[in-house]
């Protein structure tokens, strides 16, 4: 099919913009195009969908404050298109349904990826070979050979690029960071983190516009690009005819993604192996998975409840649950031989009462702490053993984008790199892999796959 690469129609942009109403550290390479603190950014976003629109409305927000500029936005769906141009405030010219015309773009300094997984590591790529930095939402990849290459992809070409959990910019994951690294909890043995809701109807059955699809005319708004959507051209999908329940509804769908693992629970295991293991994350050994379509009955073919345990060769396990159908889940915990950290709105530091010499010897000054003697002339600690605690103190942390934009300006570190974001995915695809298989996966360091036990 023809690429169609024409802008929007001055009449379907000002139909569609009408009917959105109000809703309107760096390698080497990367030091010689930086861009300075007094330039502005300008973004090329492309995806537009309900994700991609709320990156619109963040990026508008703080265009002034942060200096950016959004001049470019590209979507297969007209509609989606002519919205996102009116969130902008830009004329039809600035908007294609050609993904290319935003990576070939001068103008554009940095892509913002927010289109269905299957898509996210083939434009990455394509984008740092242009010599654009990325942001890209979660999760990296549909598959691990995606995410490898992606990786590579920013070692070879020295680009900036951050995956989008935004929990990896929250002050408190920082902080069980610099905890474990003191040894205050002594060796990681293992920790947990869910992601769990509950709704009427089923998840990710979100609304079908009507008139949309492949057979409407190319400058009309109901028209989406269907065969470029899939991208079966390259591998990223298989070939089907036009389903809307797919386009619309792709998070139900093992084809585009992997479902709760790849959805919600991504956004709970990136910031673990960053308390766990640093900035830079860690590949699993071993990977087990469970759960299945329960209530929700569906066409979909991925499950309602998926619960999932990650083995790692550093000696600690990831325990991590997502349901559908309860929303009471996992606190978010990290356990040690010595004490508990647990991630809630403070960060609380708990001694495991059989090794309290060892934690209150690692975590001198940071709690009251005094040896007494009692009635019979024996000295007790105070206070008794397991009961010592002390909270972390956390300060205001840049937000995710905001890690980015300082990123590609400054040199500052990234909250979620592409180390971090290659680990998490490979740890999240084996799980998915674990339960449609119904095998214990395991992954070859060496050779960078996974296999079944």
């Amino acid at each position: 099919m023809p690429s169609p690469r024409s802008p929007l129609s001055r009449r379907n942009f000002l139909a569609s913009a009408a009917g959105l109403g109000a809703t309107v550290a760096l390698p080497a390479a990367s030091w010689a195009r930086v861009v300075g603190a007094n330039e502005r950014l300008r973004f090329g976003v492309i995806g537009t969908g309900g994700m991609g629109q709320a990156h619109l409305r963040s990026l508008m927000h703080r265009k002034d404050k942060d200096g950016i500029e959004v001049v470019r936005v590209c979507d297969v769906y007209r509609r989606r298109l002519a919205q996102a141009l009116a969130l902008i405030e830009k004329e039809p010219a600035a908007g294609t349904m050609e993904y290319r015309d935003v990576l070939d773009d001068d103008e554009v300094d940095v892509v913002l990826i927010a289109t269905p997984d299957h898509w996210h590591t083939k434009i990455a790529i394509e984008a740092m070979e242009a010599g654009k930095d990325v942001y890209c939402e979660k999760p990296l990849s549909l598959t691990t050979q995606q995410a490898i290459d992606c990786r590579d992809a920013v070692r070879r070409t020295g680009r900036i690029l951050q995956v989008g959990p935004q929990g990896t910019s929250e002050d408190r994951v920082w902080k069980a960071r610099e905890a474990i690294a003191a040894g205050r909890i002594g060796k990681v043995s293992w920790s947990q983190g869910s992601y769990c809701r509950n709704s009427r109807g089923g998840q990710f059955n979100w609304h079908i516009d009507e008139d949309a699809g492949p057979s409407q005319p190319k400058d009309a708004e109901g028209y989406v690009w269907w065969d470029r959507w899939l991208g079966h051209e390259w591998g990223l999908a298989p070939r089907i005819d036009w389903n809307a329940d797919h386009f619309f509804r792709f998070r139900k769908y093992f084809a585009y993604n992997g479902g709760l693992a790849t959805d919600l629970l991504y956004h709970k295991l990136a910031p673990l192996l960053l308390a766990i293991q640093g900035p830079d994350g860690e590949y699993p050994a071993r990977v087990v998975a469970s759960g299945g379509r329960y209530l929700e009955k569906d066409e979909r073919d991925i499950p309602d409840t998926f619960l999932m345990m990650v083995d790692y060769p550093s000696e600690h396990t990831i325990v991590l649950s997502s349901v559908m159908t309860n929303d009471v889940g996992l606190d978010d915990m990290i356990r040690g031989q010595y004490g508990t950290i647990e991630l809630a709105d403070k960060v609380t530091v708990r001694e495991q009462s059989v090794w309290w010499p060892e934690f209150r010897d690692v975590n001198a000054g940071l709690f009251p702490y005094a040896m007494k003697t009692d009635d019979e002339g024996h000295e007790q600690p105070e206070p008794p053993p397991g009961q010592a605690s002390f909270e972390v103190h956390t300060s205001p942390r840049r937000d995710h984008m905001g890690n980015f934009i300082d990123a590609v300006r400054e040199g500052a570190q990234l909250h979620c790199n592409v180390e971090l974001g290659c680990a998490t995915m490979v740890a999240i695809k084996m799980g998915v892999e674990a339960y449609r298989r119904e095998k214990v996966m395991l992954w070859d360091a060496e050779s960078e796959t996974m296999k079944e036990s």
